[in-house]
């Protein structure tokens, strides 16, 4: 079996293709990122294609992982600036993955106590006809007086 061989791309000059493909993302992701400040607007060649460097591919690797992470962009944003500027102390940046790791755990408390309701209700589902199903009559309750966890202020964050 005879293996092809990859197309030679130079690190230095990579066209917006092979940038996404060396990232692992689309070419929108990169123009938008590219739009919203947080991956520097490329070189051109004198087609006017966008030319990326190493750089741009470090920022984007840097951007993805922030993102996998569940930082917003805003966050990501201050994180680049700091890392742009090696020499600053670090308490800022600090300060945002604590912030981050705020907001994940509460999505985990509150996906905990979504599990423990959905949990409920289909355990006391009979599996009899939907006029006696439990689960319905659980979600017809507006006043949410059959529901055994605090799970409905987050509703409309869910929307």
């Amino acid at each position: 079996m005879t293996r092809r061989s990859q197309p030679t791309v130079s690190v230095t000059s990579l066209a917006i293709g092979d940038l996404a493909r060396i990232a692992g993302c689309k070419v929108q992701t990169i123009r938008y990122y590219e739009q919203v400040g947080l991956l520097p607007k490329p070189g051109r060649t004198s087609g006017n294609q966008r030319i990326y460097g190493m750089g741009h591919a470090n920022r984007l690797a840097f951007i993805r992982h922030s993102r996998e992470l569940g930082f917003p962009l805003d966050a990501i944003r201050q994180l680049l600036t700091l890392a742009d500027n090696p020499n600053q102390s670090c308490a800022t940046a600090d300060q945002i993955a604590r912030r981050q790791l705020e907001a994940v755990e509460s999505r985990i408390a509150r996906l905990k106590s979504l599990k423990t309701e959905l949990t409920r209700m289909v355990a006391e589902c009979k599996q009899g006809r939907v006029g006696d199903c439990h689960v319905i009559e659980v979600l017809a309750d507006h006043t949410h007086a059959k529901c055994v966890t605090d799970h409905h202020a987050d509703a409309a964050d869910a929307a």
